[in-house]
């Protein structure tokens, strides 16, 4: 952005500021507005926590780094597209300087990044789409109330929208398809085994998800909804995962979502079996509630296939006192209801609409 372009807009707010008789013109909120051509970071830099930075409908080649509390980050709906930046010429330098560890230097198309010991605050990132990069869309690490709303993550080589500790994120009526894992991943942490984190109310609803590896993954989290979304096409709808680690991932709630024929097939990897056919799965989790939920037309013979699966995650920990209720489920094969805990583990199914369950007796 020119620097002309950001004392103007700042003038403006300060002038508007004035003649309201309220707020300061050194606290004013500033709108920094990006043109196709100019840099977003430049302009992400340049704001202030309140500041809106409002990228016009075009094709941006960058990564953005965003580490401002506070700040909005908004473009023009999918005409906002951000995807990677073209190869770097080669250096013919003898002594190259080692490259610092960076959004782009990840493969990643937007990073959210808190400190280690104090959240990032109150960001908001939406109405813009990005692709096509080699790891994540968009990736949040140390916020709290981060918010991701509308935003299109497509074609990314693992995760669509990913967040790790985190807290109070809200990620509504996103879209994320065929990316190279999940399309929205939240998580503790995947570089530490630990115990599940509270995420304190984070909120996944109204979100689209279409021919991912996974729709949605819940990984070591407590105290989250996932709710009224749509998934289709994946090899799996919705994973929650968790382990032996105390606390137990769980206290959670999975409800009226509506999951269509995730029939894809994904191989195998080193911690998972091959998928295909799954809708939602708890592996390794303890009181959850899945209610409300609408899940048709998954078939598959992978061990987690099934309407909804119960198994004890990969690590061997059982999935224990969770809640299978009221959900409408039809054609879904082996079984519409699939439990593979023993029966000690006091997992209840009770007033689900099916016809076929795996032992039988669960409808």
């Amino acid at each position: 952005m020119k620097k002309r372009q950001i004392s103007y807009l700042a003038c403006t707010a300060a002038l508007l500021g004035t003649f309201a008789g309220t707020t300061p013109a050194s606290a004013a909120h500033r709108t920094l507005v990006v043109h196709p051509g100019e840099s977003i970071q430049k302009a992400v830099n340049a704001a202030r926590s309140g500041d809106t930075v409002l990228v016009l409908a075009g094709t941006y080649r960058e990564s953005v780094t965003v580490r401002t509390p506070g700040l909005t980050l908004r473009g023009a709906g999918h005409r906002t597209v951000i995807r990677p930046a073209g190869k770097k010429p080669a250096t013919t330098s003898k002594k190259p300087k080692k490259a610092s560890v960076t959004c782009s230097g990840n493969g990643n198309g937007i990073c959210v990044v808190g400190g280690k010991n104090k959240a990032l605050r109150d960001v908001t990132v939406a109405d813009l789409k990005v692709a096509g990069f080699s790891r994540t869309g968009l990736w949040a690490m140390g916020t709290d109330h981060l918010t991701v709303r509308r935003v299109t993550a497509d074609d990314n080589g693992q995760w669509g929208i990913a967040q790790e500790h985190s807290t109070r994120g809200v990620f509504r009526e996103n879209t994320a398809r065929g990316n190279g894992d999940a399309g929205l991943f939240l998580a503790n942490n995947v570089k530490a085994e630990q115990g599940a984190a509270d995420s304190k109310g984070a909120l996944v609803q109204h979100n689209h998800l279409e021919d991912n590896r996974i729709g949605i993954t819940v990984r070591r989290l407590r105290n989250l909804t996932v709710t009224g979304n749509y998934l289709t096409a994946n090899c799996a709808g919705v994973f929650v995962v968790g382990d032996e680690n105390k606390p137990r991932a769980g206290a959670l709630t999975v409800s009226d979502n509506r999951l269509e024929w995730n029939n894809k097939y994904c191989p195998k990897t080193a911690r998972l079996p091959y998928l295909k056919g799954s809708g939602i799965v708890l592996t390794g989790t303890e009181k959850a509630l899945v209610t409300g939920n609408t899940i048709i037309g998954h078939s598959g013979k992978s061990p987690l296939s099934g309407g909804i699966v119960l198994f004890k995650s990969f690590v061997g920990a059982a999935s224990e006192q969770n809640r299978i209720t009221g959900n409408h489920l039809e054609d879904n094969a082996p079984a519409d209801l699939v439990n593979q805990e023993a029966v000690k583990r006091k997992n209840t199914f009770d007033g689900n609409s099916c016809r076929a369950s795996k032992p039988a007796g669960l409808c």
